[in-house]
Order: structure tokens, then C-alpha cells, then sequence
């Protein structure tokens, strides 16, 4: 099964959790591991690019493993995190032209890929 296949099928499946009316704001949290030889600043800019095009999203973090020991984070290398203000914008965002674009480039560096979106539970808000 290709990457593609499995992204579409988690995609699927994704909806039919996200259609179970969460409320508030949603993360989309991506934890990857990327192929031998990818440039990983390429990657990264075209990320910084389309998000900062993209005004559904209302945040974007990064971030490379630099204290993980090896066996807890099984090869996966950066994470990548989204913040919408609904549900709604984050399915208009997979569906954006600049997301389907980037998103041909983005999958083909990828070797492993966990992706987690969810409403979002503030305990503790930023300073």
C-alpha cells in the first residue's frame, strides 16, 4: 500500500471523527521521518510558505528532536503543528489548491508519518 493510499484512507477515516461536532479550536499535529537525502530546509520553506498563504490557518509550529532517546522516538525526526479555528477551516485547508499542491511534494519526502488532529483541551495557556 502506497503512502498516498494510506493518507487518503486516514483522511477518510479522520472525517467521519471529525464530523462528531467537536468544538473550539482543532490541531493538526504531523510527526514525520523523512527519506535519506531529503532536504530538510527545502521541506520546511515550502511548509513556512504555504501556511503563511493559507489564512485559514491560524498557527504554525516546528520543530526538529534534539533530546529524544532513539527506542521513544522510533526514527521520527520533526513534527509539524497547525492550529484552525474550527473544524470547518481545517477541512476547507485539506482542500485548499496551495494544500493539494504542496501536499504531492510534501508526502514524496516522507518515509514515516503520524498524524493526529483533535479539539483542542487548553490547561494551561501561554504566559
Amino acid at each position: 500500500m502506497t503512502f498516498a493510499c494510506i493518507y487518503t484512507r486516514f483522511w477518510l477515516t479522520h472525517l467521519v471523527f471529525m464530523g462528531a461536532g467537536a468544538m473550539g479550536e482543532i490541531k493538526h499535529l504531523v510527526v514525520v521521518k523523512f527519506k535519506e537525502g531529503v532536504v530538510v530546509d527545502d521541506i520546511v520553506k515550502g511548509m513556512e510558505k504555504l501556511v503563511s498563504e493559507v489564512d485559514l490557518v491560524k498557527s504554525f509550529e516546528w520543530g526538529q528532536d534534539s533530546e529524544g532517546p532513539e527506542m521513544l522516538t522510533q526514527g521520527f525526526t520533526h513534527s509539524f503543528s497547525m492550529t484552525f479555528d474550527k473544524k470547518e477551516d481545517y477541512a476547507a485547508f485539506q482542500s485548499h489548491p496551495n494544500h493539494v499542491e504542496y501536499s504531492a511534494t510534501f508526502s514524496a519526502a516522507i518515509e514515516k508519518i503520524v498524524v493526529l488532529c483533535f479539539p483542542s483541551v487548553c490547561v494551561k495557556p501561554s504566559a
